[in-house]
């Protein structure tokens, strides 16, 4: 064996190697190689005569399981098929003219006196359609005059300057709601008459409730009587009400009603809110700082909470003030660098011109004018989006009722989570008690348009497939509905494949910090470090090095990933299998750091572990961490016991998942795409790939699909088909909205079917695909009651495929977890493509089934396994990223919210991983 070390005794890394597959190519007798026919594409570009029109139907229902009763939160909804409405085209004002004179002017008590019918006849989306019964043959036009309705007199007001609005109302269409009907009893496709009626009916169910409540979106909040939660910080969480109306399975409408949570400010000074959320800065010297700060530091913490004061509204509060002070409202235009001690204006002096008055400091002023004398004179002062106006911090009052955009710090968010999580009943009675705020029954345009909503929410058939039996290593266990289980006396099924010779642990401390309880001393790593070889090779690991080297305590992550690696590389004059690192917080830059040193410099598998858990040595916390370690060591915890060794699979079967990952609005970092491939004949370990895949760009490109997938293709067919590409592909999607499913199919899966046909086989029937998205995002929750367990909360493998299902494409929701907080909420599975045509029954028990192969955990996971790790390699691309360390934290400070950001231009690649040690076919990334 070569020696891997330079002639200086230090081992220097190669760059990634990918293996090459073999030629499969066959040579006829006449010396001609042959090449198998292309299959069939469905890309949209180079083929746009064959893309799908529309997405695959529902083949049938499943049969598996025990068939049980359980409610939803879904109501049926019923409307007249006689009704007719018209849609209009409006136009109020220019074309460039915002949403806040448009409802000014749309509001306003001219037009509802002008327009045919009464404003109240009329549904309008604020942008640019409206409904009405009121059949208009010629077009409405009007002028609102915006100065009369603010009580001034249109004589006084200088030309050039008067609020007059031009509304124009056309009629662009009728809307015919019998063509939903037509289209879920088959008698019609899908179509612009569809559309066009669910937009009405969704704008129908919302009109009074956003009239009525703060709403966001699809929520609905009543500042007065609902449920709040204050976080600190100015910040507070609210319970509302979610509805949206849809066609769902079984010929009907229906409407979907959630709980939903979201953050506003609170009613709180200015200068309360930047103590919170600044770590309680002292007020009195904080204006100061922020002179040093504000043009100079903008990772800085105190510059992060006054970018989000910016464009907020705001009241003025402060004794003495006018009743007239107290009701204008504000908006934020910047916070100065000056406080009210040092910033100075004219005040205008009677019969003079301002700019010949007297200057005077705002804090001087207050005394003046107001007789008060501010408590922080030194604190920096409020610029208000009106020309020439400032306040002093202290006097200004956060208008509530606005939106918290903004990503919560830890405090606040374990505070949310608390508020947000309600077991199954007590979350029913929420959405009761939303329902009541809603109003159905009392609502003026529900009744107007011969809209009649259920109070009784669904109760439909369910499904609880059959729980599988796990096997481990000569020994199997069957968890049935308790959705748990524990390795105490049992083995991974798969050891790791190389005895544990090469590896070693390094101790980080944290310098900044006056407390050592995260650190732990020699002592204690060296009892960590035996109990760690106890529990694994109790599970069947494979341990040499019972006596590891241990570097540190060492405060620099790379410093210690370098001394770590070269220590252990010389030591065992081989390549470090393991490089162990023990942090002593959560500090998320330390782990950064140590993931792209060691997976794009060094090429090593690595854990990082708390030193707290370190000091603790509890055995629980080892069979943990094992279950990760041995599957970086090429080890497979467990799987579901088949009577083939193959799994739920007949033919050669890959396995296919993908995600895209985006920054938080506001920031500028680029999206990561990640896509995992089954590495073994069953589908329990995944290989990764990842790249970034531009600016909030969801469709995977072209040209990160062939980076990602050739490599991890050939090392499939290599490894694990003797040689041969799969017969049948599993793709499975998330992250997708209903809108991208076919982008989807023509896009991404065209690229794909077009990489396997340009790879040289053998002749071979054209792969099947059957692609799936999996979605998360969604809220429809099941409330079986004691079909339940005993929170009242769905057994793992309860599965719901009518009432709310899609109405005729081929869908399910599966809860396939044991939920033990909150409320479940099940994966929406839905499939787009079948080629392969596998029954309904096989495909639903191959979903439910995988979630017990999940490779870290001892429970049944929500979400399909390829899907979940394509998920956990996104958020890891992170470290990945070629951006210098101070580059990358001022980029994920953020623009304030409102503003534009992110470039347009194309993303920079990441750095490449190290394959000389397998590191990218390994599960890096768990």
């Amino acid at each position: 064996m070569d020696n891997p070390f330079a002639p200086d005794g230090r081992w220097h890394p190669d760059p990634i190697i990918l293996p090459e597959a073999e030629s499969l190519t066959m040579r006829l007798e006449d010396g001609t190689l042959v090449r198998p026919p292309r299959q069939q594409l469905y890309h949209a570009k180079s083929h746009p005569e064959q893309v799908l029109k529309a997405l695959m139907t529902r083949p049938g229902y499943g049969n598996q399981g025990k068939n049980i009763q359980l409610r939803l939160n879904s109501h049926v909804v019923s409307c007249s098929n006689e009704a007719r409405i018209y849609q209009y085209a409006v136009q109020v004002g220019t074309p460039e003219a915002k949403r806040g004179l448009i409802k000014n002017v749309w509001c306003s008590n001219e037009l509802a006196t002008k327009i045919p019918g009464g404003i109240r006849q009329w549904i309008y989306d604020g942008n640019a359609l409206a409904w009405s019964k009121q059949n208009l043959s010629n077009e409405f036009h009007a002028m609102i005059d915006l100065d009369k309705e603010k009580g001034r007199d249109p004589a006084t007001v200088p030309e050039g300057k008067r609020d007059l609005h031009r509304v124009a109302i056309r009629k662009s269409a009728a809307v015919d709601l019998q063509n939903i009907y037509a289209y879920l009893e088959g008698r019609a496709d899908f179509g612009p008459g569809v559309i066009d009626a669910i937009n009405f009916l969704d704008h129908v169910v919302r009109e009074t409730p956003s009239n009525r409540h703060i709403n966001i979106k699809k929520s609905y909040f009543d500042w007065n009587t609902g449920d709040r939660e204050f976080l600190g910080g100015g910040v507070e969480a609210m319970r509302g009400i979610y509805q949206s109306i849809r066609m769902a399975e079984g010929k009907r409408l229906v409407i979907n009603v959630d709980v939903s949570h979201t953050c506003f400010w609170n009613k709180s000074s200015f200068p309360m809110i930047i103590n919170q959320l600044s770590g309680h800065m002292d007020l009195d010297t904080l204006g100061i700082y922020w002179r040093d700060v504000k043009d100079k530091n903008k990772t800085n913490a105190l510059f992060q909470v006054m970018k989000r004061l910016k464009r907020n509204n705001f009241y003025v509060n402060h004794k003495n003030r006018s009743e007239r002070e107290s009701k204008v409202i504000w908006k934020v235009h910047d916070i100065l660098p000056q406080s009210a001690r040092e910033f100075k204006f004219k005040l205008r002096v009677a019969g003079k011109p301002r700019e010949e008055g007297r200057e005077i400091t705002l804090l001087k002023y207050y005394e003046e004018r107001y007789n008060i004398w501010l408590q922080w004179p030194d604190l920096p002062v409020v610029q208000c989006t009106k020309k020439n106006t400032v306040y002093p911090m202290e006097a200004c009052m956060m208008c509530e009722g606005q939106r918290f955009p903004y990503k919560l710090n830890d405090h606040m968010t374990t505070k949310m989570l608390k508020f947000a999580v309600q077991p199954p009943e007590q979350r029913l009675q929420s959405i009761q008690a939303g329902t009541r705020m809603l109003g159905w029954d009392t609502d003026p345009v529900l009744k107007h348009y011969e809209l009649r909503i259920n109070p009784e929410p669904i109760v439909t058939k369910a499904r609880v497939l059959n729980p599988p039996t796990i096997q481990f290593n000569k020994s199997t266990f069957a968890p049935g509905t308790k959705g748990r289980w524990d390795l105490r006396g049992k083995k991974f099924l798969a050891p790791n494949e190389k005895p544990l010779k090469s590896w070693g642990i390094a101790i980080l401390n944290d310098p900044s910090s006056a407390q050592r309880a995260g650190t732990p001393n020699q002592g204690q790593v060296r009892t960590f470090i035996q109990t760690f070889i106890q529990v694994y090779q109790g599970h069947g690991g494979i341990v040499e090095t019972k006596d590891p080297d241990i570097t540190g305590p060492i405060s620099d992550p790379a410093k210690a990933s370098e001394l770590l690696f070269y220590g252990v590389g010389n030591k065992y004059n081989a390549r470090p299998q393991l490089l162990i690192f023990i942090l002593p917080n959560s500090n998320p830059e330390n782990y950064l750091r140590i993931k792209k040193s060691c997976d794009c410099r060094f090429g090593a598998f690595t854990q990082c572990l708390m030193g707290s858990q370190v000091i603790k040595n509890a055995p629980q916390y080892h069979s943990n961490v094992l279950m990760k370690v041995n599957a970086k060591l090429g080890g497979t915890t467990a799987r579901v016991a088949t009577p083939s060794p193959s799994g739920h699979f007949s033919r050669p079967t890959m396995i296919i998942g993908a995600d895209v990952s985006h920054a938080a609005p506001g920031i500028g970092a680029p999206s990561f795409a990640a896509m995992t491939v089954s590495m073994d004949k069953y589908g329990a370990r995944y290989a990764a790939g990842v790249q970034t895949n531009g600016y909030r760009v969801e469709m995977i490109s072209t040209r990160n699909l062939k980076d990602m997938l050739i490599p991890l293709i050939r090392h499939w067919t290599a490894n694990v088909s003797g040689g041969r590409l799969p017969e049948h592909i599993y793709y499975f999607r998330d992250g997708v909205s209903e809108g991208q499913f076919l982008n989807v199919i023509h896009y991404e899966v065209g690229d794909i079917k077009s990489i396997f046909d340009d790879m040289i086989v053998t002749p071979q029937e054209p792969i099947k695909f059957t692609v799936v998205v999996a979605e998360k995002r969604h809220h429809i929750r099941f409330f079986p009651g004691k079909a339940g367990d005993e929170n009242q909360n769905a057994l793992p493998g309860t599965l719901v495929d009518r009432d709310v299902t899609h109405a005729t494409e081929n869908d399910i929701y599966l809860c396939s977890h044991k939920a033990l907080k909150g409320t479940a909420r099940p994966t929406h599975y839905h499939m787009l493509l079948d080629e392969a045509n596998v029954p309904v029954d096989v495909f639903q028990k191959m979903l439910y089934e995988h979630s017990y192969q999940y490779m870290r955990s001892t429970t049944p996971v929500s979400l399909f396994p390829a899907v979940y790790y394509a998920h956990l390699a996104s958020n890891r691309a992170r470290s990945h990223e070629d951006i210098a360390e101070p580059l990358r934290k001022i980029r994920d400070a953020g623009n304030p919210s409102g503003e534009k950001s992110g470039p347009t231009d194309e993303t920079k690649p990441l750095l490449p991983m190290v394959g000389r040690s397998g590191l990218p076919w390994g599960m890096w990334y768990i």
